[in-house]
């Protein structure tokens, strides 16, 4: 797999955190993401919008009994006004990152953050609490390629954790969460980092990531670490 690109990139999302199920319906791949959040919920474009049957992609989502949402991808502006114009939201504008693993630091102090699979408790206690609840979870069991959870540390206490899978030569890291009492003290910084030292070790050259455009610190930490803006994508979603 390659990545680097917009259709590398979606593939990448796939593979390292993928849908419990993929339909096609009316030119869409709709995906069956059992709870786990919009990345695996969610429906996209894969044929020209002339070509293509939005309302079957509909069809499917209801019949998974999931909300309608659709991503909207760089090139599906058509896609996007329509959808726009029948009253969808626009919502979660993401940011996508990349670097290569080599790039980041790789002095870190000594288990300032280390991987492991399956998850301690204490890290499905960090996911949890920010969100992260058993239907995201049960997403990272489902990727095929290396995988792990890294727990980062501040002194002796648990203070974040990130999920990280590897597809081929790239590799992506999700769910980054540092605990609220732990912010601004570097364990963002040495997740990243142990984070990209794994991925090297599994094959990869590469880290990605996906940011939503409103997450300012953390994009000035991924950009501070070397990673580049590759590109951009949001979702509508019916209103009920």
């Amino acid at each position: 797999m390659t990545s680097g690109t917009a259709t590398g990139f979606y593939e990448l999302i796939d593979a390292t955190w993928p849908a419990a199920a993929f339909h096609r319906a009316g030119g869409f791949v709709v995906r069956d993401g059992k709870g786990g959040g919009s990345r695996v919920s969610s429906a996209s474009l894969e044929v020209p919008l002339s070509e293509a049957d939005p309302e079957a992609a509909i069809a499917c989502h209801r019949a998974l009994g999931q909300p309608v949402k659709f991503q909207i991808r760089d090139g599906h502006e058509a896609l996007d006004a329509m959808l726009e114009a029948r009253g969808y939201e626009c919502f979660d504008p993401s940011l996508v990152y990349r670097a290569p693993v080599v790039a980041f630091p790789q002095d870190i102090p000594e288990l300032a953050a280390f991987p492991h699979w399956p998850p301690l408790a204490v890290t499905r206690e960090i996911f949890e609490e920010d969100g992260i609840d058993a239907a995201r979870q049960a997403v990272m069991a489902r990727a095929q390629g290396p995988a792990c959870v890294i727990l980062g540390r501040n002194g002796d206490r648990a203070a974040g954790a990130a999920f990280v899978a590897c597809a081929g030569r790239e590799a992506m890291i999700h769910a980054l969460t540092t605990r609220p009492e732990f912010r601004r003290r570097g364990v963002a910084g040495h997740i990243m980092s142990e984070a990209a030292r794994w991925a090297g070790a599994n094959g990869a050259t590469a880290l990605n990531l996906v940011v939503r455009a409103s997450n300012t610190g953390a994009i000035a930490l991924y950009e501070r670490l070397g990673m580049i803006l590759q590109g951009r994508y949001h979702y509508r979603r019916e209103i009920l």
